[in-house]
C-alpha cells in the first residue's frame, strides 16, 4: 500500500519537533509572521488580538486564535487543535489549556517575530516555564529551500528582471526618482507580484547612500541611478539592484562599475556547498579593496531571502556558517563615493550541488538610459 504524501507543512512541523527534542525543549510558540505561514500555510498579520501557533516536541500542534477566525484553519494542510476565544474572553486561558493538553512546557522556544507585549503576557501565564530564543531553530529549517519554494522564487526573480528591462527601455531623464520607482512598481504589479517591497531609486550623489530614501530629485544626464527593489510572489520575495546610467558614463564611472561587477562575479563563482558565509563576503571585499575602494564598500555582501526579504544566512565577516545546497541569498557588493555616485549590483542566488545558480538573469552590464 502506498503511503500518503506528507505535506510540506507536516514535514516542517516534524522538523521543529525533532529540533525541540534535540535541544531539550518542550514547546515552540510562534505568532503571526513568516514563521507562522511557513509552518501552517496561513497568512496572518500581527494585531492586538492574540494568535499563536504552538508546536510540541512530540509533533503535536495547537492554535490559539480569535473565534471569528477559526474557519480560516479548515483547509490548512495540517489542522492544529483549536483553542478559539471570544472577544470578551481572556485568550491566555485558552493558551494555558492548550499547553496542558500538549504536555510539558518547562522550556519554551519563542519565535523571533512574536510581539514583545504578547511574550510578556505569555511569560506571566506560563510562570513556571523558562523561555529561550527559537530563532536559530526556525532558521535552520527555513534556510534550505524546497523545490516548490525555489520555483516560486524563480518566478519572482523573473518578474523582477522583466520590470527592470521594461523601465530602462523608457526615457527616465527629467523624471523624478519617485516617478521612476512608480514605473517599477507598475511593472511589478503587471508582472504578477502580490506585494511590493518599497524600493530605492537614488540618482547621482543620492546613490552614494546605500539605504537612501527615494525623493523628488530629477534625474539628469550624467547621473548614475541605483535602483533596488523587490516584492513577493505567493509570499516569497525577490530582490534585485542594478545601476544604469543616464547618458554616456564617465571613464571613472565605468571603472568603478567594472570593479563592482567583477567583485560580484568573483563572489558568485566562490559559492559552493561547504564554504562559509564570511568567505563569500571576503572574496567580494578583498577584490574591491585590492582596487582601492575598500573603505567605500559599506555593508555586508549579502543576506538570505525567502519568506522574508532579509533572513538568514547573512554573508558577513564573522559568520562561519557553511552554506548548503538549497540556501538562497543575495550577492550585492557596492562602492559608494560620497557626494558623487554609488554602484551596486545585486542578484539572488541558490546554492546547488556543485556551485550556485542565479535567480536573476537581467543584464549586469552598464545600461545607458535616455
Amino acid at each position: 500500500m502506498n503511503r500518503p504524501v506528507e505535506s510540506e507543512q507536516a514535514g516542517r512541523i516534524r522538523g521543529v519537533a525533532e529540533r525541540l527534542r534535540a535541544a531539550g525543549l518542550d514547546l515552540l510558540v510562534v505568532g503571526p509572521s513568516s514563521d507562522f505561514y511557513y509552518l501552517t500555510g496561513l497568512v496572518g498579520l500581527p494585531s492586538e488580538r492574540l494568535k499563536v501557533l504552538l508546536v510540541s516536541s512530540q509533533g503535536e500542534s495547537a492554535m490559539v486564535l480569535p473565534a471569528f477566525e477559526a474557519s480560516l484553519v479548515d483547509h490548512l494542510p495540517v489542522r492544529p487543535a483549536l483553542y478559539p476565544w471570544e472577544e470578551t474572553q481572556d485568550p491566555l486561558v485558552g493558551l494555558q489549556r492548550a499547553v496542558r493538553d500538549l504536555g510539558s512546557a518547562r522550556r519554551v522556544a519563542v519565535g523571533p517575530q512574536l510581539w514583545g507585549v504578547f511574550l510578556l503576557r505569555i511569560q506571566q501565564a506560563l510562570s513556571e516555564s523558562g523561555f529561550v530564543d527559537g530563532g536559530p531553530l526556525l532558521a535552520e529549517l527555513r534556510m534550505r529551500k524546497s523545490p516548490s519554494e525555489l520555483e516560486l522564487m524563480r518566478t519572482a526573480g523573473r518578474i523582477a528582471d522583466q520590470a527592470y528591462l521594461q523601465v530602462i527601455a523608457q526615457p527616465v531623464a527629467s523624471r523624478t526618482e519617485r516617478e521612476v520607482l512608480g514605473m517599477i512598481h507598475d511593472a511589478l504589479r503587471r508582472g504578477g507580484l502580490d506585494r511590493l517591497g518599497g524600493g530605492i531609486v537614488g540618482a547621482g550623489a543620492n546613490g552614494a547612500s546605500p539605504h537612501y530614501k527615494t525623493a523628488d530629485r530629477r534625474i539628469a544626464a550624467g547621473d548614475a541611478i541605483v535602483i533596488d527593489y523587490g516584492g513577493q510572489y505567493r509570499s516569497y520575495w525577490c530582490d534585485i539592484t542594478r545601476t544604469p546610467h543616464a547618458g554616456p558614463p564617465s571613464d571613472e564611472f565605468r571603472r568603478v562599475y567594472r570593479i563592482v561587477q567583477e567583485a560580484q562575479q568573483a563572489a558568485f563563482e566562490s559559492v559552493r556547498p561547504g564554504v562559509t558565509c564570511e568567505s563569500i563576503d571576503r572574496v567580494a571585499r578583498d577584490y574591491i579593496t585590492r582596487h582601492g575602494f575598500g573603505e567605500h564598500f559599506l555593508h555586508r555582501t549579502g543576506h538570505g531571502i525567502g519568506l522574508d526579504g532579509h533572513e538568514e544566512p547573512y554573508l558577513v565577516a564573522g559568520n562561519a556558517l557553511p552554506v548548503e545546497e538549497g540556501m538562497t541569498f543575495s550577492i550585492e557588493p557596492g562602492i559608494y563615493l560620497p557626494g558623487r555616485f554609488g554602484v551596486r549590483i545585486e542578484d539572488i542566488v541558490v546554492v546547488t550541488r556543485n556551485g550556485a545558480d542565479r535567480l536573476n538573469s537581467s543584464t549586469r552590464d552598464i545600461a545607458i538610459v535616455s
